[in-house]
């Protein structure tokens, strides 16, 4: 029997070609994320797609915070960073590094492109730089400062590491063209002055170098055979071949760009995330209508889920965007036979049957799952006073309404059939309790005279409830109308977060603890809140409703 062919995205193809021409001994990739923020979702396709190719052809997986920018990085996010590559799955092992572990490396490095006339220490202040470097039309024009001494390029470089001049009054610039198409090759600043605390290193370091000199270096260092970036990175691949050339490094890495994975209608950018927070618009990063990796895992989403969601879109050249409801599909396709479906009443409505013995109440046997019947089955209390969803009560039903209704049968989910003799509404003309009749002989949810009835509801004991709250999700921003408004106010969905603090589901959840997931009979799936859920009182976050218009295109 013939195997099927699988098709090799153009990234490992790349990586075939060299392993068989020789190029490398093994392959090694790397994350490499700077330490200002959280991760999101665009950052999970980056780390499963570098990480699943160490993998897949027995190479080595490296995890580097580029931590070369003091303004903007704290400890926090390297925690925050770890925690999501790890529950993510992505192991690397020993290989854990910091770009800010090579600086005296990175020194030397610049040092050398000195003493080789390919560097030079400029005082053109930044905006100066900028007027000088031209347009994509227009040539640039050299620094003044262009042509200095090797040894007084040293000199001046030495004492800026020695911290004798204020920031902003000096950089070191590769000397390539000023006359080249590429803008990134027109002298660029690789190293500038900062007097400012690093996180990792404290006060040792009043110079930083810049991405593009540090990064094609640590790659080199570390034994980095492909370096995946995204697309904006494909301009600066001449100057990371520059850097690694120049350097002379005997085993240069390769850069190869992909597209970015851009999700529909969801907040990934940095800035308007920061905005959010401090806005207290959301609680926090981690706030589940964001699609950062904590704001994920916190609303519910399993690693499986992300890793489908990422096999899905692939990898190729192109920019495109893909629908949130894509995500959506893929969690439900992961929790649909993984997760117990247990009854919770959301918008509740007491429901007496005038005819149960009053004080009784029995156990009866519910699935937990009828589509995997690995997951057994739980017992459930029934008494006369129940909770219903208010929906699944209409005093005047329109047509094809098969819930119940004043004369109407309809079957209690695992219990009995019930009929709907009347009603009570309080001073306000709203609905406060149902009553009905049952029938015992129909326990189990089947009648023995074989009589159908249309409509099968969910419900839960009154007397043995847990009283919990639920928190349901939308859009934080629709960007197709623009993250901001023309005041410049932004855009926020005011029906993003629902809270409903008057719910109930049934006993079997009281032990329920943070991340625990459940398919919530009718409403969704949810998943217990880790941030403000406690023992006493539950909070559940609605991962995602049970309906989706989404379609998985036809391969």
């Amino acid at each position: 029997m013939e195997k099927e062919a699988v098709s090799k995205n153009f990234i490992e193809q790349i990586i075939e070609k060299d392993l068989a021409e020789g190029a490398y001994d093994k392959i090694c990739t790397r994350f490499p994320p700077e330490p200002n923020g959280y991760l999101h979702i665009g950052h999970a396709k980056s780390i499963l797609l570098n990480y699943g190719l160490a993998q897949e052809y027995r190479g080595q997986f490296n995890m580097r915070f580029d931590d070369t920018n003091p303004t903007k990085e704290k400890s926090e996010f390297v925690e925050s960073i770890k925690n999501d590559i790890q529950w993510l799955g992505a192991d690397w092992g020993d290989h854990l590094y910091f770009a800010s572990d090579y600086f005296e490396l990175m020194y030397e490095a610049a040092l050398k492109l000195i003493r080789k006339g390919k560097a030079f220490v400029c005082d053109l202040s930044a905006e100066e730089i900028r007027e000088y470097r031209g347009t994509l039309t227009e040539p640039g024009r050299e620094s003044p400062y262009r042509n200095r001494s090797v040894e007084e390029n040293l000199d001046l470089f030495q004492r800026m590491k020695a911290g004798e001049f204020p920031d902003g009054s000096k950089v070191l610039r590769a000397k390539i063209d000023m006359a080249s198409p590429n803008i990134n090759m027109r002298d660029p600043v690789i190293y500038r002055v900062a007097h400012m605390y690093h996180q990792n290193t404290g006060n040792a370091w009043c110079i930083y170098p810049m991405y593009d000199f540090a990064h094609p270096i640590e790659d080199a260092v570390e034994g980095v055979t492909h370096s995946i970036c995204t697309l904006e990175f494909e301009d600066h691949r001449p100057l990371y071949d520059w850097v690694v050339r120049e350097l002379e490094y005997p085993h240069p890495p390769k850069q190869i760009e992909f597209a970015k994975l851009y999700l529909t209608n969801v907040v990934t950018g940095k800035r308007y995330i920061k905005k959010l927070v401090e806005d207290g618009v959301v609680d926090g990063w981690d706030d589940p209508r964001l699609v950062s990796i904590a704001a994920l895992r916190r609303r519910g989403f399993t690693p499986e889920s992300i890793k489908l969601f990422v096999d899905l879109c692939g990898v190729s050249k192109a920019n495109s965007s893909v629908d949130y409801a894509m995500l959506e599909y893929c969690i439900r396709e992961d929790l649909k036979l993984k997760k117990s479906r247990v009854m919770a009443v959301l918008n509740p409505i007491r429901l007496v049957i005038d005819n149960y013995p009053e004080g009784q109440t029995e156990e009866l046997e519910a699935p937990n799952n009828l589509e995997n019947e690995s997951l057994g089955s739980r017992r459930i209390p029934f008494s006369r006073e129940l909770y219903i969803e208010r929906e699944d009560f209409m005093e005047e039903p329109p047509r094809k309404y098969f819930r119940l209704f004043p004369g109407n049968e309809v079957r209690l989910m695992n219990a009995y059939f019930v009929k709907c003799t009347g009603f009570e509404k309080d001073e306000d003309g709203n609905v406060t309790v149902v009553h009905c009749i049952y029938d015992p002989a129909s326990r189990g949810g089947n009648s023995p005279d074989g009589r159908k009835v249309k409509g099968t509801i969910h419900w839960v004991s009154a007397a043995h409830a847990i009283p919990v709250e639920c928190r349901l999700y939308e859009n934080l921003i629709d960007e197709e109308k623009g993250v901001y408004n023309e005041d410049g106010s932004m855009n926020i969905n005011p029906d993003s977060l629902t809270v409903l603090k008057n719910c109930y589901v049934e006993p079997n959840l009281a032990g329920a603890r943070a991340y625990d997931s459940f398919q919530f009979v009718r409403n969704g799936f949810f998943c217990v809140d880790a941030k403000d859920s406690r023992p006493e009182a539950l909070v559940f976050n609605r991962i995602v409703s049970l309906k989706s218009s989404f379609k998985l295109p036809v391969q």
